[in-house]
């Protein structure tokens, strides 16, 4: 019998290409990935991104050397050169530090850690800031009165200044020894109270805005409690702000973790982060072995700078008044 709906493709092409249009049809058809397939700045910086998360998810698969493993490091492989300068070794193409650890491998370790603090603090930050901006916002009256001179009051101060003031009084809590088990700990609570304020301003303000919507008022006569509106109705609403900016704050996050590690007040030598490994190569940067600071240093640049990149993307992308 001949099929008048003309020649029929195989149920297994047709299978595939249903599956492919379910997973990939709303992301190709988003105005966000359209925008972010044609900017070349957008895609660079992806992609540096997407080689630090892999190295920070699975060193092990991407270092060349465990840096951890006292009995794969030997003193006599100490300060040699990367690769291409006189006297450097093949095994090591960015040279090794101060112990004799490969430079690549520790690099990709100390991604691992700033990347880690950097992401838990944002995180601590968010939920602090983003429920301290809900309840301000919806609320109003003393209790907003009250969260925004609290921020005012901390927006006197500089962001490094708090970590350093909550650095300080765990260091005389816990005394050095707990100190060092608990510095990380420390340095994620550090960055999370020092930048949950412009979470809470951002979302304050887009919150007095929803919360006068029709779907709000419908919300309250159907009898919802005030914490099923302000996270299952407005807290979708203003999610566009709160991704930008924990965006464009986790390279603050890492920078300020790299800070206070150089500075001697961040993570222990024994867990190094890009901030302690550039502190180490800073007292061999002028007899010679510059790559101990430099090589570090530069990761942390490009890291930073893909994150900044991104954020600006972001910013550009989701902001409807450059439609």
């Amino acid at each position: 019998m001949n099929n008048a709906a003309g020649p029929q493709r195989p149920a297994d092409q047709d299978v595939g290409e249903e599956g492919r249009r379910d997973w990939f049809g709303p992301l190709a058809d988003s105005d966000l990935w359209h925008d972010f397939v044609r900017t070349p700045s957008a895609l660079f910086a992806a992609s540096i991104l997407g080689v630090f998360v892999v190295a920070a998810v699975v060193p092990g698969w991407v270092a060349p050397y465990p840096v951890f493993d006292l009995t794969q490091i030997h003193l006599i492989d100490a300060f040699k050169p990367p690769a291409w300068l006189p006297g450097g070794d093949l095994r090591f193409w960015l040279g090794t530090d101060d112990q004799g650890r490969d430079m690549i491998s520790a690099i990709v370790y100390g991604v691992r850690v700033s990347l880690f603090i950097g992401c838990a603090g944002v995180l601590l930050a968010v939920l602090i800031g983003v429920t301290l901006g809900l309840v301000s916002g919806f609320v109003g009256g003393w209790v907003d009165g009250l969260i925004m001179r609290i921020a005012d009051v901390q927006l006197t101060f500089p962001a490094i200044l708090i970590a350093v003031m909550i650095d300080g009084l765990s260091r005389a809590a816990f005394g050095a020894v707990d100190y060092e088990r608990l510095a990380m700990g420390v340095l994620i609570v550090a960055i999370g109270l020092s930048g949950w304020v412009q979470y809470a301003r951002a979302v304050r303000g887009a919150t007095m805005v929803e919360r006068g919507q029709d779907y709000v008022a419908a919300a309250k006569l159907m009898g919802l409690p005030t914490r099923a509106i302000l996270w299952q109705h407005i807290l979708p609403n203003v999610m566009t702000s709160i991704l930008v900016i924990a965006t464009i704050h986790l390279a603050v996050a890492i920078i300020l973790e790299a800070t206070l590690s150089f500075v001697g007040l961040g993570v222990p030598p024994t867990e190094p982060s890009l901030g302690t490994m550039i502190r180490i190569g800073n007292d061999y940067l002028f007899s010679g072995e510059w790559w101990i600071a430099i090589m570090p240093g530069g990761a942390l640049v490009l890291l930073v700078l893909s994150i900044n990149l991104l954020g600006d993307f972001l910013r550009d992308a989701l902001n409807p008044r450059l439609r």
